[in-house]
């Protein structure tokens, strides 16, 4: 028996295997969505862009202190505190170009020096050592003290609560593996920066200068200083003081193998100021 030959209807139908499936709908945007301006993300390290009137101000204060050429401190000082503009109390930075060759090691220029009026700011202690010299410390006013538990803490945990660090003579055996933690920090303690204090040396002491703000300086790559001298809130006199004795330190430890002039030039600045440059 022949079967019966399917209707027009039926071949024009598709079967359930062959269907394609409906297309998705387009989302629906709203209104309020459409309005709203899209959002660019901020790149880190890069500040917000600076209104016309900051930008004229600015550029305004840069050519009056380029004409003027270099000052006295005194005078200098005097001109940043006008220039104050924050509203917090800003740290005044001194920046000496050295005409030093960074690549000679001998050349290199490193300390430490307690200024008359300190910095302005609570400086964290630490101190690595042993024995007698624990109580010693701790009555100094030292924040974080420790011999082998300290060491321990600061290579396993990574502790790092503290901004200058102090060892005794006798403890950098142990100190001297943290190299790695504390030398790209700068709080790698060192004779050259005062930070190691010898075993006739007076523990104590050198804590309460820290503490009171003894400043470290170090050249970098380029043969320049960068230091805090203060802040802004300071008396214009205990600020030219303070200025005064950091860059009579930095005269007095000119290397020996440096042929010329060992200060090229010298800048005063705060946190949200221009540079001034000074006379030496």
């Amino acid at each position: 028996m022949v079967a019966p030959a399917p209707t027009e209807a039926a071949v024009a139908a598709p079967t359930g295997g062959d269907k394609k499936p409906d297309a998705p709908e387009a989302p629906q945007v709203k209104k309020a969505d459409a309005l709203e301006t899209p959002q660019v993300k901020k790149k880190p390290g890069v500040p917000p862009r600076r209104g016309k009137k900051l930008r004229n101000h600015l550029k305004n204060v840069e050519k009056k202190l380029r004409d003027a050429g270099p000052v006295s401190v005194k005078q200098a000082v005097a001109e940043l505190k006008k220039l104050k503009r924050a509203k917090f109390d800003e740290t005044v930075e001194i920046h000496i170009n050295l005409g030093i060759d960074p690549t000679q090691s001998d050349q290199m220029v490193r300390g430490a020096i307690p200024l008359p009026h300190g910095i302005g700011k609570s400086v964290r202690v630490a101190v690595f050592c042993q024995g007698d010299n624990i109580e010693k410390a701790k009555a100094a006013g030292a924040d974080v003290v420790g011999g082998a538990d300290l060491v321990e803490k600061v290579q396993k945990q990574n502790f790092l609560d503290f901004d200058v660090a102090l060892a005794s003579q006798d403890m950098m055996g142990q100190v001297s593996r943290l190299g790695k933690v504390l030398g790209p920090r700068g709080l790698m303690p060192t004779p050259k920066a005062g930070t190691v204090v010898p075993a006739t040396g007076d523990l104590a002491s050198v804590v309460r200068e820290f503490k009171a703000g003894k400043v470290e300086y170090r050249s970098d790559k380029t043969g320049q200083i960068h230091a805090g001298v203060g802040k802004m809130s300071f008396d214009e006199q205990k600020l030219v003081e303070n200025i005064t004795v950091f860059v009579e330190q930095i005269r007095s430890v000119k290397p020996s193998g440096v042929k010329g002039n060992f200060i090229n030039g010298v800048v005063l600045s705060a946190t949200m100021s221009a540079g001034i440059r000074l006379t030496v």
